[in-house]
Parts: C-alpha cells; sequence; structure tokens
C-alpha cells in the first residue's frame, strides 16, 4: 500500500504595514493590500491613518472592524509612530522617563482598547531609548513598573503585549526582552514581537537562532531586508538576509500569526513594493 502524502504546512500569513503607504488613505491601504492578497494589516497608529486622540475614534473603530471583516483581513495593532507624543522627539516620553510617564500608558491603553475591539490579538510596543545619564537598574525598574500597568489593561481586555526588541533602543535584543519578561513574572500576555531586519541589524546571534530563542512567546513578526549594523529597512533583495531559512523557521516553530512587511519609506511606491514584497515572499516560502 503506498505511503499518504505528508500533509503540507499550513502557510504563513503575511500582511503589510500601515506605515509603508503613509500617501494612502487607510480606506485605500487595505483595499490595496487584499486586493494584492496579503491576508492581514500592521495598523500603526497614527495622525494619518487611524489617531488614537480622534473626537470620533470608537465610530472610526467600529466602521474598521466591519471593513476589515468585509476584506478578510486579519490586523496587528502597532505603535511605533515616532512623533505621535512628541512633534521634536522620537518615541517621546517612554516608560522610563523621569516624567510625562502617564501619556505613554495612556497612548498604549487606548491601542489595546482598539486592538480589543478590532479583534486584534496583540498590541505592538517597544522600548524607545532610555533617558541620558539613567542608571540602567533605574531604567528596568521604570520600564517594568509601566509595562505592569499595560499588562493589567490588557488582561481585562483578552490583548496580548508584543514587545518588540529595536536597534539602538534601551531593549534592543530578544535575550533583553526575555530579560524584561521574567522581572514582570513571565505573564502569558507578555509576548515577543521579532522584527527579522532588527535582528540582522544588531544582534549577537544568529536570526535562526534569534527565530528559536523568541518562539515560545513569539505573537507578531515583522520583515524586511536590512544590512547589518545599518538600521535601514530596505525591500526585499537589497540587503543581506537569506530569507528561505528564516521562513522555514517561523513555520517549524509553530508560529502561525502575522508575518508583515515593515517598509516605512515605501510610501512613495507603496502599491508596487508592496506587490513586489508578496511575490518575493510567496516564493520564498517553503512547502
Amino acid at each position: 500500500m503506498p505511503a499518504k502524502p505528508a500533509v503540507p504546512a499550513e502557510r504563513l500569513r503575511f500582511g503589510f504595514g500601515t506605515n509603508g503607504f503613509a500617501c494612502h488613505r487607510l480606506d485605500d491601504v487595505l483595499t490595496v493590500l487584499a486586493d494584492l492578497g496579503y491576508d492581514s494589516v500592521g495598523l500603526t497608529l497614527d495622525h494619518g491613518h487611524l489617531d488614537p486622540y480622534a473626537s470620533d475614534l470608537p465610530r472610526q473603530v467600529d466602521r474598521l472592524a466591519r471593513r476589515l471583516d468585509r476584506l478578510g483581513l486579519a490586523v496587528m495593532v502597532e505603535t511605533g509612530a515616532p512623533y505621535l507624543l512628541d512633534p521634536w522627539h522620537k518615541h517621546h516620553p517612554t516608560l522610563m522617563c523621569p516624567s510625562d510617564t502617564e501619556r505613554r500608558v495612556d497612548l498604549l491603553a487606548r491601542a489595546v482598547r482598539i486592538a480589543a475591539e478590532l479583534g486584534a490579538p496583540a498590541v505592538h510596543l517597544c522600548s524607545g531609548p532610555a533617558p541620558r545619564d539613567m542608571p540602567e537598574d533605574e531604567a528596568w525598574k521604570r520600564l517594568a513598573a509601566g509595562c505592569e500597568e499595560i499588562l493589567e489593561i490588557a488582561g481585562e481586555h483578552g490583548v496580548a503585549l508584543g514587545f518588540e526588541p529595536e536597534p539602538y533602543m534601551f531593549v534592543d535584543t530578544v535575550q533583553r526582552v526575555l530579560d524584561l519578561r521574567r522581572m514582570l513574572g513571565d505573564p502569558d500576555l507578555f509576548g515577543i514581537t521579532l522584527d527579522i531586519g532588527h535582528a540582522h541589524c544588531v544582534e549577537e546571534l544568529g536570526l535562526l537562532d534569534c527565530v528559536a530563542l523568541a518562539a515560545p512567546h513569539l505573537v507578531n513578526v515583522q520583515i524586511e531586508d536590512m544590512r547589518r549594523g545599518v538600521h535601514e529597512h530596505l525591500e526585499f533583495g537589497a540587503g543581506e538576509i537569506d530569507f528561505p531559512p528564516v521562513l522555514a523557521a517561523l513555520k517549524a516553530s509553530g508560529y502561525r500569526g502575522p508575518v508583515s512587511v515593515e517598509i516605512q519609506g515605501a510610501s512613495l511606491d507603496a502599491p508596487d513594493v508592496a506587490r513586489r514584497s508578496l511575490e518575493f515572499l510567496k516564493a520564498a516560502e517553503p512547502f
């Protein structure tokens, strides 16, 4: 009796970040991504698309939820807009600042509530830079205290946090995210956002080791090409990353969340960049 053919592994679910469509209205972004065949969208809360401080935010969120459902797009809520809270300083204030941290807590709380309304499984966040001259142990203490506040709100809404290590920020490696997670008591709702380009840029570990280290707590993946030591999000093929083994490692890890293209500089050519990106990823994905 011939052996049964192996059942193919479930394919990865590819998405694209709205911060790469800064010149488009949000409705048009969603239409383009759905028409191209994307599975999900990485929604960066910002003044240009979904402003978390809009006076009619509940109406906008309700309309967006219905639109996503009609298009069959999943969503991940992201909070990496660099100037949303301060027009002069990137990612300021952070949870580590000596003052004004309540504004960052409020933004993240809004993001959690928006995620719950949209059916997003997690909210992405990162540390930002530590305040100048602040001792490292004090920065860890403040960051953990802020995360505890957000975790309490996330627990009320059943939304996970996906903490991302970012190049040249206070938390810049997967191991430092895991260190923070341990400081918080290893809560179930505290997960990891792994950005493949960022890992190639700054991690001492190889990319496949980064995937393995993050895998038990992985709730979100961002992806783009990059060069070692240069924090510049590039189209696939313009950097140094060998993607088929990375995608194979993600599949083997059991991760089934979104793998979302993160190319902020794509906006002037966004539809074509999104099309080329999806074609590349589908060709690179192992079966």
